[in-house]
């Protein structure tokens, strides 16, 4: 097995495909592949996953989605409004498994606990009004003999990351580190220590102008203690 049981490959903003070492199929979370940092062999990847975990309703995070589901079969697991969101969209709901905060699903092995994260979801209506879509969630996965990701979705931080880490005890912390939308480096570094995961991911930065936190400033913000744990990524390259 891999030190991180799991091939992670970043395929821009949040938008990531993951292959465990397991029986697990792989699989994808928020695929915008649209991003301007996708990377090319980031649709070949796509289509071979199983399962989609979608954390919330921004145009960042599902565009694309429906197509994707529908052109390979994928299961998308998310929250019950984005599910039935996108149902209107044209995804049969044979596809579609959606559930709140706190419940747990499983699709083809990948067990995905639904945990909270403190954001907006919102999709815009065709005369441009935004439609709220509830609340957003983060991820828990749990793979058969494999490691545990949680992924934070987009979300400041919050102390009950530190009771999502004691229930759940991640291996790898998946988290955004852009600033501005979501958490910047100093609230990202005080989840790290929340959490104490063995590798850190992070993700929502380096897309566009309007997301200024940057891994260098990461890195300085976090304890000591935890850099030698933090992997950088480069899209479209996978990390084992």
């Amino acid at each position: 097995m891999s030190r991180l049981g799991v091939a992670i490959t970043w395929l821009g903003h949040a938008a990531f495909h993951l292959a465990p070492d397991g029986e697990a199929p792989p699989f994808l979370f928020d695929p915008w592949l649209g991003n301007p940092k996708v990377p090319d062999n980031a649709v070949e990847l796509a289509a071979g996953a199983r399962v989609i975990l979608l954390t919330h309703g921004h145009w960042d995070h599902l565009t694309g989605v429906t197509e994707l589901a529908q052109a390979h079969g994928a299961t998308v697991l998310t929250t019950d409004e984005v599910a039935q969101d996108l149902a209107t969209d044209g995804l049969p709901e044979a596809q579609l498994v959606g559930y709140n905060i706190g419940g747990s699903a499983t699709a083809h092995g990948i067990r995905a606990t639904l945990v909270q994260a403190h954001h907006s979801s919102s999709r815009r209506n065709p005369d441009g009004r935004p439609r709220e879509l509830a609340t957003p969630c983060g991820f828990v996965v749990e793979l058969p003999d494999g490691p545990v990701i949680y992924n934070t979705g987009d979300t400041g931080v919050f102390s009950d990351m530190a009771l999502i880490a004691e229930l759940y005890d991640p291996d790898i912390l998946m988290l955004p580190i852009g600033d501005f939308y979501t958490m910047g480096a100093r609230q990202a570094a005080k989840a790290v220590e929340l959490v104490e995961p063995r590798w850190i991911v992070p993700q929502h930065y380096a897309t566009f102008p309007g997301l200024p936190g940057t891994f260098t400033d990461f890195r300085q913000a976090l304890d000591p203690s935890f850099r030698d744990r933090l992997i950088e990524l480069v899209p479209g390259e996978a990390v084992h």
